[in-house]
């Protein structure tokens, strides 16, 4: 059995983005700046070659490690109607302890291509980015003036290496309602099992991928039987580097990321577990703390098609971001770590769940900080779309998990910042919010959730719902039932379905439902298991409701 409160395996102890219209002598601006230049524009090879820029082109490495370097795969991330971001890190052995990837301390010249076809007959945009080895030898290609609404592949070049082909999308322009097709995931524990549902999301050919944060786990090696966490701990960049390394290995993840743009926000293991703001897991903040903050969000940076905006300053990353899809949906990407007050009735980490905290219900307390919460407020209000949905890491409804009048919650989600979900919730209504959907991930289990206005109040109305995807691979094979659920069923009656096997939720958005897909795997111990359909939901648009198909 599960265990309902989601328990991790193997864990360890500026202004938001705006996507508008480019500007174009700011872009020209910047590709100075990243010496950056276009296969049709005046070539600096010469200049290159003679060490001018302080870069080593491929072709002329002197024959510098003959192994491929885009042994990490490829990917794209955060598209728009205009623009998507390319992403590759080079690395000829992602094994080695230092985390450079068996790379040599220059920088690389990468050149990519962009093309409307996959045989890549008709070239749409070509280009070169510098490699650096202060990154990882990870490139972000930002390309902008797109045309809305098209398919186009993509692949990456250096040396004699081509890299695997991947399929990326911009979105409909505004006005179009175009259906969506997508799936949310989470938590992917190497010495979990095989990541055998990434692939198995491939083949559903999503449109998006929305990745809600664990997308790797930070503990040392440890007992587990498939596999195991190279080296130790994650406390230094090169720790980070090499997980992310070890992890990107892997083919599954590898096709799903080739096979559709990624949107990414982080949850607590991209760092540290039960991580909170400006404090670590035992709540004591330290220098080392910072150092480690520091360093786990260059490295996360560095690994996700993110765009420049998002990389770190200091010890504090741009996250929280709005996308949309035409007029079907807004996406509010949320970031529920770095602004977070410490969690409540707080005992060093010793537990998370606690009977009856008063600290939970303080509303002086925030989960989300005052600027991004303002920023999702007035983004809320603004949205004219079908759907608003919010891409986010922690439980959002009540979850009480004790039968009788003691009530027993969790302060790592939102029971933990009532105050900041009651202001969401009750938004809604205000400004006119009829369809709002929220994306979950972190438990290890999959919940379908209706969002009322009062769930300490059987009768009150549902005005959203919650849809939680289990993991990936963390907590290994789960099983069809979770231990204690009975109770969660009595206590939340808002709380509709509940599964522990591990899998990840597809749905489809039109203007008039939406329908979920939960889909699960019997194991993930053993390789190429295939996924099925558990529970099947409709939304109807104007009635965000949860009806089982």
């Amino acid at each position: 059995m599960n265990n309902i409160s989601g328990s991790a395996l193997g864990s360890t102890p500026s202004e938001p983005t705006r996507f508008i219209a480019p500007d174009h002598r700011a872009n020209l601006a910047r590709q100075r700046r990243m010496s950056r230049r276009i296969f049709t524009g005046v070539t600096l090879s010469a200049l290159t070659t003679a060490g001018v820029l302080g870069t080593l082109p491929a072709s002329a490495d002197g024959g510098w490690r003959q192994q491929d370097p885009f042994t990490l795969g490829i990917a794209s991330g955060d598209p728009t109607s205009s623009s998507v971001v390319l992403w590759t890190r080079l690395a000829v052995d992602p094994h080695v302890l230092d985390g450079r990837g068996g790379m040599p301390d220059v920088a690389m010249d990468v050149r990519w291509e962009l093309a409307s076809d996959e045989r890549f007959r008709s070239i749409v945009r070509r280009g070169t980015e510098t490699a650096r080895p202060e990154e990882a030898h990870s490139v972000h290609v930002e390309l902008e003036d797109l045309p809305a609404d098209s398919e186009f592949y993509y692949r990456f070049r250096t040396g004699r290496y081509v890299s695997p082909v991947g399929r990326t999308l911009t979105t409909p322009a505004s006005g179009s309602t175009r259906n969506l097709r997508m799936v949310h995931l989470s938590c992917a524990h190497w010495e979990g099992g095989w990541f055998t549902a990434y692939r198995r999301a491939a083949e559903d050919r999503p449109d998006l991928v929305f990745c809600l944060g664990d997308y790797i786990y930070e503990g040392g090696p440890g007992t587990g039987k498939i596999r195991t966490h190279p080296h130790k701990l994650c406390t230094t960049l090169e720790d980070y580097r090499l997980r992310y390394a070890t992890y990107k290995t892997d083919p599954d993840l590898q096709l799903l990321h080739a096979t559709a743009p990624w949107i990414v926000t982080w949850d607590d293991h991209e760092i540290q577990d039960n991580w909170a703001g400006e404090y670590p897991k035992d709540g004591v903040p330290t220098d080392a703390w910072v150092a480690r903050r520091i360093a786990a969000e260059q490295a996360y940076y560095e690994n996700m098609p993110l765009r420049r905006s998002s990389a770190p300053v200091g010890s504090s990353m741009q996250l929280f971001r709005r996308l949309s899809w035409g007029d079907l949906a807004t996406f509010h990407v949320l970031d529920t770590r770095q602004y977070r007050d410490l969690q409540a009735c707080h005992d060093g980490g010793k537990t998370w769940w606690f009977a009856d905290c008063e600290e939970q219900t303080d509303p002086s307390r925030t989960l989300l900080g005052d600027r991004q919460e303002q920023w999702l407020l007035d983004g809320m209000g603004a949205s004219e779309t079908t759907w608003q949905l919010f891409a986010q890491g922690v439980f959002f409804a009540k979850r009480d998990i004790t039968a009788g009048p003691t009530t027993t919650l969790a302060s790592d989600g939102w029971d933990g910042y009532r105050a900041d979900r009651d202001t969401l919730i009750d938004s809604w209504a205000q400004r006119g919010v009829t369809n709002p959907v929220v994306l979950t991930g972190d438990v290890h289990v999959h919940f379908a959730n209706e969002l009322t206005t009062d769930f300490w109040d059987p009768s009150a109305p549902t005005v959203g719902v919650e849809l939680v995807t289990t993991s990936i691979t963390s907590g290994g094979d789960g099983g069809d039932v979770v231990n204690g659920e009975e109770d969660v069923y009595a206590e939340n009656p808002h709380v509709r379905y509940i599964r522990g096997r591990r899998g990840y939720v597809l749905s489809e958005y039109s203007t008039e439902e939406l329908r979920v897909d939960y889909k699960t795997l019997p194991a993930v111990t053993v390789p190429d298991a295939e996924a099925s359909i558990d529970r099947t939901y409709v939304v109807p648009a104007g009635e965000p409701s949860l009806h089982e198909a």
